[in-house]
Parts: C-alpha cells; structure tokens; sequence
C-alpha cells in the first residue's frame, strides 16, 4: 500500500513538471497548434522545436511524400536485405538479362561459392555506399568484376577485386610497388572504385553509362555517344556500338541483382550474411611478419591474407609503407592482447636490401646470403632476367639489425629488371675525358655499376690510358673490343706517318 501511494505521488509530481514546463499535452489540442505565453513554454518550444511542430499542421502532396525517404522501423536481417532496400538504378530489360539469368542460375555452386567469397567484404562496401548516398546494388559488381576475389588478375593486368588497370590505379591513388599494391586492397581499392563510378556518373549522368565506360574506358564511351550524335541516333546504353563484353556487362549486374532481389523465383541459395562489421582495423608500428601476425591473431595465414591481399604472398608487413591491417573483429582484440604478451621478442625476419648494381638474380643471391631460388620465390623474380641497379628486395633480416626499413624505401620501393644478358668481364683503357658516366652511357649500364667495378666514386675521371674493368654483353664486349683495337690502328698509323713523312720530302728535289 506504501509503494502504491509513493507511485501515486511520482506521477502526479511528474503531471505537474509537464505542466510547468510547457510539455504538451496530447488532451489539450488547443495546445498543440497554439504558441504557449509562458516563458517556459518558450523554452521549451527550443527544445522539442524539432520534435512538435509549431502552427497548423499542413496536409503534404503526393510529390512531397515520394521525395522523403521512409525510415524502416527493423533493421535489415542480414546484409542482402539491407542491399535490396537501397536498390537505386534503374531496371534493364533485355534478352541479355534473362540469357545472364539463366547462365547464372544453372551453376548454382559458383554462385554459392561467389557469395561466401563477399562475406568478408559486403558490409563495409555497402556502408560506404550509403555514405554516399549511391545505389546499394553496386555492391554486387565484384561479383562481374572479379567474383569478389581481391587476388584476381586479368589477362590486360587489372587487378583486385574491382579489376583496376594499373594507370587507372595510379589516378586514383592507389599505389604499386616492390611490396604492395593497394588495387587489391580491400579499403582502398573500394573508395577508388566508388570515387571512379560516381566520377564515371557525374560525366555521363547515367548509371548503365556509367557502368560501360567502367569497363570499357570512359573515352571510348564518349566517343560512341559522340559517334550516335552525329549519326542522329540514341544515345543510352542500349542504343550505342560496344564490344561484346561491355555489352554483357550490365546485364550481368541486372542479372545478379533480380537473383539477390528473389532468390527463391531462380531456385538459388544466397549464404547467410549478417549485418554487422566483418573487420576492423588494427594499427602496425613496427615491422612484422605475416606469419607472426596470424598467429598472434590466432586466424589462419590464408584467411589474413583474404583481408590483407595488396601484400600478395610476401612474408613481412613494413609499417612505414602499411600502417594498419585489417582482421576479423574478435580477432583483432586477441591480436592486440597476445602482441602485448609477446613483449619485446623479434617480430620482423625481413628487411629491404637495394641493388648497388645490375646483377643476376644468382650474385644478388650470394651477396644476402640466399639460395637462388629463395630470392627468386620470395621477390617473385622471373627467369631470364637481371636485377637492375637501384631495385629494392627483401632479405633476411640481420640479428643485430633493429631498425625498421624506411618511409621511402617502405613507400617508394621498385624492384625492376633487365633482359638476362651474358655479362663477361672486359678490360679497356679510357680514351681522354672518359669517366664514369660517360662510359655508362655509352655501353649502357648504371654510373653505379660502373664506380663499383672499379673501386671509385660515380663522380670520378679516369685517366687517358687508365685500365678501366667493365661487365657487358657478348656483343658490347665485341664493339668496345673493336672500337680499342681500331684507336690501336689508328695509333700505329699515325706513327708510320711520323716515321715516313721525312723520307718523302727528303727525295723531293
């Protein structure tokens, strides 16, 4: 009885704070449409200004109603319902779509395959999609591009799981070098991906458009639509001459689209996706094998490598070049806890070595302390080839080494090649002003190579006759060959001519 009096007492208490504090009454109408004289009220109206509307409410048109987006009261059960809630282009109608469907539909592992592939991925492109207010189907297009593999490579050299060309890459700053390549990145390669098509649909100011000029160059769009202009023809994706893969390539979107939009009317099975992050991001500060990583993560090296591909199959993360990883969100908390466990133990078994010259792959080898093969497998070094001064390898780290490899070498590095060339030891004597660079460039080899050989700086000058040590080509070793021996004929025939010239003018009369 006690606690019913004191429940009594708290709700007339509370009646009464509304009233003084100018809350609105949803028995009083007058209320709601009236301004409140109180300077309570006035408060009040500031505060809950946004919630309650001022005035007389106002009937909105048809047109008012389709333009605000409604709010769905539930969350999306998984993440190919929330897809198919942001669904944003228009539909393409076509026989090509119902042929897509059905070349689709009758292999139903490799959809089944394609779509536990994206499991690790979709979320995170469908939220940056939503972002930016695009439409969300465009989530589904790795599966055209790359079937959501983040490792595939075309045969024209595109890359990653939106199948960037290397120059398109490099304009969207994704990097590429010796030790990463950002167009199979999981977070880079999708913001570039997404700030190209919203480019591609600014320019065109058409999703299917858009689309084609992803696939097929956005020049080589412009110029059909150029060319239908002229001819006085349509100008929509259906209207323009394109090859046939970009003529497949909408309709496989809208194929896969009206798959995602009613699995069941095509007889397939889509895994079960949950809406909610796969991954987040994990800080690195210092260099670290990937091994290492793995295993402090307590996940499989393949399943860190499916969220951290833009490393390929090179063992070492360096820190200065790649400041954050991605792991599975449990795992990402055991990561940070078994590294603090780990203490101040060795985590990198890696660093970067750059060739002092051009050098076969076996001498590179020899000098860090490596088999061939191992050079070879690590640097991913094809055969018939040489190591061109200047490139950046990975080596095995030194015990006693304890700084991490540098911002620019980390960042910047290149690992370039030469054609594989029999280089054989040639002795020749400098000619009058010959130095380092110019018999560089003349024979075609590094200034580096060049003051290595010879024990001195890349800045030197050798002396007229001086012995100078080359490493060239059969066939450069044979032209600076006869090149020396014709500056030797020349030599012994001026010195006839010395020798000679006083005969003659002594029988001139």
């Amino acid at each position: 009885m006690k606690f019913l009096k004191l429940a009594c007492l708290s709700g007339l208490l509370w009646l009464t704070g509304c009233a003084s504090t100018g809350i609105t009454s949803l028995s009083n109408p007058d209320a709601i449409h009236g301004p409140s004289t109180a300077t309570s009220g006035n408060q009040a109206a500031g505060a809950y200004g946004s919630l309650i509307p001022s005035g007389e409410l106002q009937p909105i048109t048809a047109a008012q109603a389709a333009s605000r987006a409604v709010t769905e009261l539930a969350a999306p059960a998984d993440i190919w319902e929330r897809i198919r809630r942001g669904y944003g282009m228009p539909n393409l109608e076509s026989d090509l779509v119902v042929d897509r469907e059905q070349w689709y539909t009758t292999r139903p592992d490799y959809i089944l395959r394609m779509a536990e592939r994206s499991n690790k991925y979709l979320f995170h492109i469908v939220e940056e999609l939503e972002r930016r207010n695009m439409p969300s189907e465009l989530a589904l297009l790795p599966f055209v591009e790359s079937a959501f593999n983040p490792q595939a490579v075309s045969t024209a050299k595109a890359a990653g799981m939106w199948q960037f060309m290397p120059a398109t890459g490099k304009s969207f700053d994704l990097k590429q070098n010796a030790f990463r390549d950002d167009r199979r990145d999981v977070l880079a390669s999708t913001r570039a991906a997404l700030d190209y098509l919203q480019k591609l649909h600014d320019m065109f100011g058409d999703w299917d458009l858009a689309l084609a000029a992803y696939n097929w160059g956005e020049g080589s769009v412009g110029r059909a639509i150029a060319k239908n202009k002229r001819a006085g023809l349509g100008l929509s994706y259906t209207d323009l001459s394109m090859p046939a893969e970009t003529r497949l390539y909408v309709p496989k979107l809208q194929a896969i689209k009206n798959i995602v939009a009613n699995p069941m009317a095509f007889n397939t099975r889509l895994p079960l996706i949950g809406n909610h992050p796969y991954f987040q991001t994990v800080d690195i500060k210092h260099d670290i094998d990937v091994a290492l990583v793995a295993k402090l993560a307590e996940v499989t090296v393949e399943d860190f490598k499916a969220l951290n591909p833009s490393g390929g199959s090179r063992p070492v993360i360096l820190a200065a070049g790649t400041p954050q990883i991605l792991l599975p969100w449990d795992n990402a908390i055991i990561f940070q806890s078994n590294l603090e466990a780990f203490g101040g133990g060795r985590l990198a078994s890696w660093t970067v070595w750059r060739a002092p010259s051009t050098m076969k792959p076996a001498e590179a080898a020899k000098r860090v302390g490596m088999t061939e093969t191992e050079l070879r497998s690590v640097n991913k070094i094809p055969p018939r080839v040489a190591i061109k001064a200047g490139s950046s390898l990975l080596v095995p780290r030194p015990t006693q080494l304890v700084a991490d490899v540098a911002e620019h070498v980390a960042d910047n590095g290149q690992l370039s090649f030469a054609p594989d060339a029999i280089l054989t030891r040639t002795v020749l004597k400098a000619g009058k002003k010959d130095s380092v660079a110019s018999l560089a460039k003349r024979y075609r080899v590094s200034p580096a190579s060049v003051a290595e050989w010879n024990k001195v700086s890349a800045s030197a000058t050798f002396k007229a006759g001086q012995r100078v040590v080359m490493f060239l080509p059969m066939r450069a070793k044979t032209l600076a060959q006869s090149k020396a021996h014709g500056r030797t004929q020349s030599s012994s025939k001026q010195a006839r001519n010395k020798v000679s010239k006083p005969t003659r003018l002594a029988k001139q009369p």
